[in-house]
């Protein structure tokens, strides 16, 4: 099976480690290579130029869901050129009343071959197909709300 691991890399760089006190910026290591910044929201006191931990779940969400789609469109005999995607993640309160990423909206905008048209409804179609067999979002199912807009 494929490596599915990360490593993670936190130092405190301040004198006291105090609530409030401390950065929270961390480093994200993939397959030993990547390496991407990551810190807490800005609302909750991250630096705003870091990823932080909602958007990489929308990002997983996002990036599962076209390879899925991609999947199927290529067994379908859809020709794709091109797939974009702005996925939003939404923090509210879950059923037992605490903080978390309760709804994350997705809105993909996919464009074919010249020539190659498919009608609104086979679109949809083919998009409810992508997130039931995406991996993600079968993980995600139970608790947070997910919307291909």
């Amino acid at each position: 099976m494929s490596n599915l691991a990360i490593e993670l890399h936190w130092q405190r760089a301040e004198p006291d480690f105090k609530p409030g006190k401390y950065s929270a910026e961390h480093v994200v290591r993939y397959n030993n290579q990547y390496e991407v910044q990551v810190d807490a929201a800005a609302d909750w006191g991250g630096k705003p130029e870091n990823t932080n931990p909602e958007q990489a779940l929308a990002s997983a969400l996002s990036s599962c869901h076209m390879m899925t789609f991609l999947a199927l469109s290529a067994k379908a005999g859809w020709p794709v050129a091109s797939y974009h995607d702005y996925a939003e993640a939404h923090l509210g309160k879950n059923a037992k009343g605490q903080m978390s990423v309760t709804r994350i909206d997705l809105h993909p905008v996919v464009r074919f071959d010249t020539g190659f048209n498919v009608d609104e409804a086979a679109l949809a179609e083919m998009q409810d197909r992508a997130h039931r067999y995406c991996f993600i979002a079968n993980t995600l199912a139970d608790s947070v709300e997910i919307n291909i807009l």
